[in-house]
């Protein structure tokens, strides 16, 4: 979704300077270490819930689903950093120009609307957990999923037509007038007006989802904090600090997710009003951190379930223990007896309240 609003097929001819070494290198070394890190952590991510029964809970498979959406969204980084580095000729054909800018785009609706359907589940778990039995069910969610992807993929389609290869006047060299472009001339014509259009679609769907999260995470957090039960002694101190911290780490998400996700949306807004060569040049330098904070976005995740999930680093232990002794059996077993004796202490991803992972 950022490519299109910066690192798009264009060429930037004589009327746009390129990024020199000194912004190119530091982006790059960036930019290949998310990529390492994000494609490493969601596959080990995919593989973990495919392998082991015990980790395919309701919430594991939204988790599982946008792993395979950020995987889907780092494969485009190559892509991206070949225009930085060279915005002319694009040499991968008309179909892969138009394929890269549409799954990007309908992968990072589909992570949004994921991390919301989460979040209303996460919602209903802590604060109507009876309810929440009967109505979350893995068919159901799998359902969801499959619903999810459906709308983000055709909520992304007009993309694949509003991109593309052009000639430019001079030869061997190829140009694409689309949202964001590095150059000094803004958009015009008819697509100036598809991409007002489209920028009010991909604008809904970041402060949308971002105004849900802030409203449900703000109950969470409310209801968390007047379900304090009146303990004495070590047990009350204990719980207030249980509450504490899990507002914190509320507010961090919606935090987290601000900060990945309004550079885009700013940037796109500021390229679709650019009417001078100053304010592209400040747009093309804007972006080029926006870039790093999208493929953050996408490779962030595993990294937060090591940090906070005690499930999640156990099962990556048994899964890359079982690849180094090239058994499958004793690995699956000591994961299953791990889950038996500390399920119950295991606290959710998205929930942050110490609920057993077989509830639904």
């Amino acid at each position: 979704i950022w490519s299109q609003t910066f690192t798009s097929c264009v060429t930037l001819g004589n009327r746009c300077s390129p990024f020199p070494l000194s912004a190119l290198v530091p982006v790059t070394v960036v930019c290949l270490g998310l990529f390492a890190v994000g494609v490493s952590g969601n596959v080990v991510t995919v593989l973990l819930i495919r392998r082991y029964r015990d980790m395919r809970t309701t919430t594991n498979l939204y988790l599982g689903s946008m792993a395979v959406s950020d995987l889907l969204i780092l494969l485009g980084l190559p892509f991206d950093l070949y225009r930085l580095w060279r915005s002319r000729p694009w040499v991968f054909g008309q179909l892969l120009c138009r394929l890269s800018h549409y799954l990007s785009e309908g992968c990072t609706y589909a992570s949004l609307l994921h991390i919301t359907a989460l979040s209303v589940e996460r919602y209903l778990a802590i604060c109507y957990p009876l309810r929440a039995r009967v109505l979350i069910t893995r068919r159901r969610v799998r359902a969801l999923i499959a619903v999810l992807w459906a709308v983000a993929l055709l909520s992304a389609g007009p993309f694949f037509f509003l991109v593309g290869v052009e000639q430019d006047p001079a030869p061997d060299r190829t140009t694409r007038p689309s949202a964001g472009t590095p150059s000094q001339d803004a958009p015009s014509g008819s697509h100036l007006d598809v991409l007002r259009v489209m920028l009010w679609v991909t604008t809904a769907y970041f402060f949308l989802p971002m105004l849900c999260l802030s409203v449900l995470y703000g109950l969470i957090g409310r209801a968390l904090w007047r379900s304090r039960a009146p303990l004495q002694g070590q047990a009350v101190t204990g719980r207030e600090k249980d509450h504490r911290q899990t507002v914190r780490v509320l507010v961090v998400v919606v935090l987290a997710f601000i900060v990945c996700w309004l550079p885009f949306h700013v940037g796109r807004i500021i390229y679709i009003n650019t009417k001078d060569s100053r304010t592209m040049h400040f747009s093309q330098y804007f972006n080029i951190v926006a870039l790093q904070l999208f493929y953050l976005s996408a490779s962030i995740n595993p990294v937060l379930y090591n940090l906070i999930s005690k499930k999640y680093r156990a099962a990556a232990y048994k899964l890359l223990l079982a690849r180094q002794s090239g058994g499958k059996g004793s690995g699956t077993r000591d994961l299953a007896s791990w889950l038996k004796t500390n399920i119950d202490e295991e606290c959710l991803y998205f929930g942050w309240r110490c609920v057993t992972f077989n509830h639904y």
